[in-house]
């Protein structure tokens, strides 16, 4: 069984006195258990509509959103989503540690005398020990996003949604923060769903990129990335499938209306 099962998701915005807005027409697709898939598209293709009618923040018009076999209809414990504002997310009257232990306080399942070490741990994780302390306005872009993603590995959730969280920061921190995002994937055995429009960091990091159409959205294919890992940044990105993947990425967006196929 898939840890999450997207069947036939439609979703509609109705809008008063205009014609009904479609975002996504029907989009299917399966992520099992342990694997890092990517979302790319177009923009405005509804890629993050997507992903917050699989958090359950946004109800859907048609279809289903299964996890473990079991409909979403709202926020599950067993996800966690990391937006792209990290900025916004962070409280800045809170100290870093106490950002992470939020996420945790309307979790009743987790002790609070639990909340301290899990956070520290999660900090570790991310490579800001010696940061407790600090507010959110001490950081860099970078280091914010580390604690948003401390934050959604504190709660213990079996899959990380994330929106597009490296698309504003730098080319270097954005190189770290994939690394990182690797290496904490691999370290707690997570499930990634991982939405961006950058073709070359989906390749990078995924087992499969799920391709979306321009709005409203079908499914134009499921491409499947056979590169080995541990993955290099540069290594990987000189690999002649990499440049393979990539030609057909950026063949399938610049097709006509006509070409889409769900």
């Amino acid at each position: 069984m898939d840890a999450l099962n997207i069947q036939r998701l439609h979703k509609v915005y109705p809008r008063d006195g205009q014609e009904d807005l479609e975002a996504i027409r029907e989009v299917t697709f399966g992520v099992g258990k342990g694997e890092f898939v990517s979302i790319v598209g177009p923009s405005g293709c509804g890629k993050t509509t997507l992903l917050m009618c699989i958090a359950g923040l946004r109800s859907v018009t048609g279809g289903h959103v299964l996890l473990y076999g079991t409909e979403v209809t709202s926020p599950p414990k067993e996800m966690a989503l990391i937006f792209q504002e990290y900025g916004r997310t962070l409280l800045p009257w809170r100290t870093v540690l106490n950002n992470v232990i939020f996420g945790m306080e309307n979790r009743p399942e987790i002790a609070r005398s639990d909340y301290e070490t899990r956070a520290r741990d999660a900090l570790r994780h991310v490579g800001l020990a010696g940061y407790e302390r600090a507010y959110p306005w001490h950081l860099s872009g970078g280091q914010q996003q580390r604690v948003a993603i401390a934050r959604g590995l504190a709660n213990g959730p079996d899959i990380l949604l994330m929106d597009e969280p490296f698309a504003s920061v730098d080319a270097q921190t954005r190189a770290e923060l994939e690394d990182l995002l690797l290496r904490v994937w691999t370290e707690f055995s997570r499930t990634i769903l991982f939405v961006t429009h950058d073709i070359d960091e989906a390749i990078y990091l995924s087992d499969r990129v799920i391709v979306l159409s321009s709005p409203p959205s079908l499914v134009l294919d499921v491409i499947e990335i056979e590169i080995e890992r541990p993955r290099n940044q540069i290594a990987t990105r000189e690999h002649p499938r990499f440049l393979d993947y990539r030609r057909a990425i950026h063949g399938l967006l610049s097709r006509p209306e006509q070409g889409r196929r769900s």
